[in-house]
């Protein structure tokens, strides 16, 4: 009989407890898997962590939850990426954007909340470190939690902190089987990890921690965790939601003009018209005011009209701040009969 290739295994760490406050982690992962040896990787739900470290918000008795968990969503908050009724896509603190700041409300009682770990990247750190106090064992540790992604449905489970192995593996400027060499190519593997875990962990089989085996470890040299996961946002191609976008798109009251203004007018207005029924809308060049645009209605202002404009200029502004460029829009109504409706003002804000 021929011997089965090497691999890798995915394994449950079945019988932890309920955890709390101040709960020893590490202890509890000790004892239910005194089989983990050097090499393996621990892969913890963010949950558990959060909940020894306290990371959780109370629920008043006959408080509303879901307003609760709102002013939370608040709280985690550093950026709104888009909205679509209650529902949020923010960016943390962390640098993830994610559904809810990434808040929890499902496996923990009706009286709390579970935020995401402060840091946990550190407590990723501190969780192997302590396996390797209490059980001797030199361990990679990765720390989940449940994303959904862009254009894709079905939710997957993804690396928020990661402590002795690298977030990512590059392969960029190696040489393919075919002559080709890679220029972009970067791999995840913390998260294919995640992934990998949450198959023998699932959602509802109340096993938050499992354990990978086989998996060639590359050391870090600095530890940095999912740091280098974190897409900076001079690369993101994707800063912004879709149709209830809400960038940071707050009216400047101060703006510094910039080269290149109309062409980006001109870009925008034309990626406008594009994704909206047409509609007539005539724009002249402040003159003299530079980084200005006199919008005007070509047609008479009625209920239809004002909307489709509103469409079109919202658009725009959109487009614009998908550009890198500041807005602000003033609304000038119809005085005297005349068919300028607003001005918008475009440029940087001040340095």
């Amino acid at each position: 009989m021929t011997d089965a290739p090497a691999g890798i295994s995915v394994l449950p760490v079945p019988g932890l407890p309920e955890f709390a406050p101040g709960d020893d982690l590490a202890a509890a992962i000790a004892s239910a898997a005194p089989w983990i040896a050097d090499g393996d990787v621990v892969v913890v739900t963010s949950k558990v962590v959060s909940k020894v470290e306290g990371r959780l918000v109370r629920v008043e008795p006959g408080a509303d939850r879901e307003a609760a968990r709102q002013r939370a969503v608040d709280d985690e908050t550093v950026r709104v990426v888009a909205r679509r009724g209650p529902l949020r896509i923010v960016q943390t603190r962390h640098g993830w954007v994610v559904a809810a700041a990434g808040i929890d409300a499902s496996n923990v009682s009706a009286d709390a909340l579970v935020l995401l770990p402060e840091d946990s990247d550190a407590s990723a750190r501190r969780l192997r470190a302590r396996l390797k106090e209490l059980a001797g064992v030199d361990v990679a540790v990765v720390v989940t939690d449940t994303f959904g992604r862009t254009w894709r449905e079905g939710l997957t489970d993804v690396a928020v902190g990661a402590a002795g192995i690298e977030a990512l593996e590059d392969h960029r400027g190696a040489v393919d089987a075919h002559g080709n060499r890679l220029e972009t190519t970067r791999t995840a593997v913390v998260d294919e990890i995640a992934s990998a875990a949450d198959l023998v962990k699932g959602k509802l089989a109340g096993v938050p921690v499992a354990v990978v085996r086989g998996l060639p470890l590359r050391r870090p040299a600095d530890d940095v965790g999912t740091r280098p996961l974190v897409r900076l946002p001079a690369d993101d191609l994707f800063p912004y939601g879709s149709r209830d976008v809400v960038p940071s798109r707050a009216p400047e009251p101060d703006l510094v003009p910039r080269p290149g203004d109309r062409d980006a007018v001109a870009e925008a207005f034309r990626v406008a018209a594009a994704a909206l029924p047409e509609f007539p809308v005539v724009l002249r060049y402040g003159g003299e005011d530079d980084g200005v645009v006199d919008v005007h209605l070509s047609d008479a202002v009625t209920v239809a009209t004002a909307l489709n404009l509103g469409a079109v200029v919202g658009a725009a502004v959109v487009q614009l701040h998908a550009m890198g460029w500041s807005t602000r829009w003033e609304p000038v109504g119809t005085p005297g009969g005349t068919s300028l409706v607003g001005r918008l003002w475009l440029g940087g804000p001040p340095l």
